[in-house]
């Protein structure tokens, strides 16, 4: 029933989306690089690799410059234009393609590169693989300040490998094993929530369940938010 969902929703995005599309496209055309789209091997479901697409935001050789996979907040590698659709989120739309594809659900883990999966501790990545990665889901909605969180630490990429993703694989997890359309459609309504409030913090409140963040991320993921 889902993938009924994912196709329906999807559809519906792109047609009336399409205005926009056009517009983005005319712009990343004439500023830039005049790249339109970005692609990269990720993880999809039992391990598959698929190609991912994202509206282009940073230079092209990005992967193999400066953090390489991992993006922080005021990234030299980010283009001008780039700045405003990472922020909005705009530059992820074309993964509607992906869903229409069958690569992606609109909600579940959010997509991997193979370096970052392998992030994953072992335990964990059989669960998370054994669902379509998603546009959204918990993982996107807990850190959605993640560029923050990596920009303020003197060694982005060990915090990223042995605390975030440690973490967000508890937190992927934890969507695997509570899966159910009720939370499908709870979580499309959570994200629209953020991108508009740009707090998750009820997140927590409403989810009891959910595995507590590490000391190293409580700034950002304050304990409070289980009071």
């Amino acid at each position: 029933m889902q993938r009924t969902f994912d196709i329906f929703f999807a559809g519906i995005a792109l047609i009336s989306l399409s205005p926009l599309f056009l517009f983005l496209i005319l712009l990343l055309r004439t500023t830039g690089e005049r790249e339109i789209f970005f692609s990269q091997c990720r993880v999809g479901r039992g391990g598959k690799t698929f190609k991912l697409y994202k509206f282009a935001t940073m230079l092209k050789d990005s992967p193999v410059l400066g953090t390489g996979t991992v993006t922080v907040k005021n990234d030299p590698r980010v283009l001008p234009v780039g700045v405003l659709l990472r922020k909005t989120k705009v530059n992820e739309l074309p993964q509607l393609i992906n869903i229409l594809k069958g690569d992606m659900s609109i909600i579940g883990p959010r997509p991997q590169t193979e370096r970052c999966f392998d992030a994953f501790p072992t335990s964990m990545q059989c669960d998370i693989g054994s669902v379509r990665p998603g546009l959204s889901g918990i993982g996107s909605i807990v850190f959605r300040s993640e560029e923050e969180m990596l920009q303020t630490n003197n060694d982005p990429e060990r915090l990223y490998d042995h605390v975030i993703m440690p973490y967000k694989a508890q937190l992927e997890s934890w969507y695997v094993r509570n899966a159910s359309i009720w939370n499908y459609f709870l979580f499309i309504a959570l994200t629209i929530f953020v991108m508009i409030s740009h707090s998750s913090r009820f997140v927590f409140r409403l989810y009891k369940s959910l595995p507590r963040p590490p000391a190293a991320l409580s700034y950002f993921i304050s304990s409070d938010y289980y009071e």
